[in-house]
């Protein structure tokens, strides 16, 4: 844990007195390999500790014309939101929920939950949260058509690569920022939920921060903490209730002319799920003529020739349940996590090149502690196109109907240089994929 040891306490003694055995319980959920040795890890401390001064602001689209503001204050404070297309002008206010939760002997701040609306698209609005002397903050809203642009980034941590990763991103003129799992790298340390979410409030209060699970977040304890997912459930509440899921591991979402997909790796997804038939259900509902473009977020790729995280039931399974309903969707995008490298295939199915399947692309390399999966399968296989193992950002620009640009960078001297770049075609618009 590097700078954080100290800062913890009480915590760290209950993880010791655990012994062996989450350790061993903890590595067969995070499945090993030789990894480079660590980063150092960042540790974002409180501001003013004890206060209502809101903190670890993140916000996320819910519907239409609506976002939901989410933060967190160490004492009571009201959920409340003001807010207005003027500095320091809040015409309007909407208050929400405040909830909290316990992990052993840790006991979160006050989480806030607001949604506000209805919004303008492609509008700057200015808010402040809670008291009327917190500060004031701001975001812009996405836009209502073409063109768009996506910064995904998986596999984030909080690490000196993960800054770097956001000050990347913080250079461009982005839309909303998507998530493919592995958040915090908390791992049942919840003091460092915490320091992440202040380590990306500067960037997730500004535009919309739209996120699915990964395996670190789970955080389930056989006997001492049976619940999975507690703390990311309770942190980072996204809009699955509007698409019609009974789960916040798995939701859905229109933008601008892209139907966006939100999978759960780490939930149940065979043909009998919940998750199953949900996605089953989405995907039917979809009118191409409204959003042309679709695109899946799940956290394990389906598609892998690194030498890391194969053979795992999350990327076989899955893959085996799933992939028929995404290709006969004709889904355009397919992004993932959990391998700590950057990889892209062409357009596949089934293992085979395929002209109307989904482009997989692999981009779990945020900045996460445990270093990249720097050894791939040899020799290259046919459907891979684009391998690199360093850490990165990607860009998914959907200029029209018909055409997007896919690029990655790479943080190669703490510069962002453009590696990887693509243009695709919707296979909406392909004659040759009409279903």
């Amino acid at each position: 844990m590097g700078v954080v040891e100290g800062r913890l306490g009480g915590f760290l003694i209950v993880l010791t007195i655990m012994g062996l055995a989450f350790p061993v319980f903890f590595n067969a959920l995070v499945q090993g390999y030789n990894r480079p040795p660590p980063r150092k890890n960042v540790y974002v401390p409180s501001d003013d500790p004890g206060s209502d001064s809101p903190q670890q602001v993140h916000i996320s689209t819910v519907g239409a014309d609506k976002m939901r503001v989410s933060w967190i204050t160490e004492s009571p404070s009201p959920a409340t939101v003001e807010y207005g297309t003027s500095p320091g002008a809040y015409e309007n206010s909407a208050s929400g929920s405040t909830s909290s939760y316990k992990y052993l002997i840790y006991e979160s701040g006050e989480i806030h939950d607001v949604v506000i609306g209805p919004l303008k698209p492609n509008t700057v609005y200015y808010y402040r949260c809670g008291s009327n002397s917190g500060p004031e903050f701001s975001f812009k809203t996405p836009p209502a058509s073409f063109p768009i642009t996506f910064a995904v980034v998986g596999d984030l941590g909080q690490t000196e690569w993960t800054k770097s990763t956001l000050d990347h991103i913080s250079k461009v003129n982005y839309d909303m920022f998507m998530l493919p799992g592995d958040l915090s790298y908390a791992d049942v340390d919840q003091p460092l939920w915490d320091s992440f979410g202040r380590l990306v409030q500067p960037l997730a209060s500004q535009r919309p921060w739209m996120v699915t699970q990964g395996n670190h977040e789970i955080e389930k304890i056989p006997v001492l903490h049976t619940h999975a997912f507690t703390a990311y459930n309770a942190r980072w509440h996204m809009p699955y209730e509007e698409s019609g899921s009974d789960s916040n591991l798995y939701y859905s979402f229109d933008v601008a002319g892209v139907h966006v997909i939100m999978l759960g790796s780490y939930t149940d997804f065979d043909p009998s799920s919940a998750q199953y038939q949900w996605l089953q259900a989405d995907l039917g509902k979809v009118d191409r003529g409204r959003t042309p473009w679709i695109v899946v977020l799940i956290h394990a790729p389906w598609y892998n020739s690194n030498k890391a995280h194969q053979g795992e039931s999350e990327s076989i399974d899955m893959k085996d349940a799933m992939e028929d309903l995404l290709y006969q969707a004709r889904v355009d995008v397919v992004l993932a996590g959990h391998v700590h490298a950057y990889e892209r295939f062409t357009r596949v199915y089934k293992d085979e090149a395929n002209n109307c399947g989904p482009v997989h692309i692999t981009i779990g390399d945020g900045g996460n502690r445990e270093g990249l999966a720097s050894k791939y399968k040899n020799p290259q296989p046919k459907i891979s196109v684009f391998r690199e193992a360093s850490f990165g950002h990607g860009h998914l620009v959907v200029a029209n109907a018909t055409h997007a640009q896919w690029t990655w960078h790479r943080n190669e001297d703490d510069e962002a240089v453009a590696s990887d770049s693509i243009w695709l075609t919707s296979l909406s618009s392909d004659p040759a994929c009409k279903n």
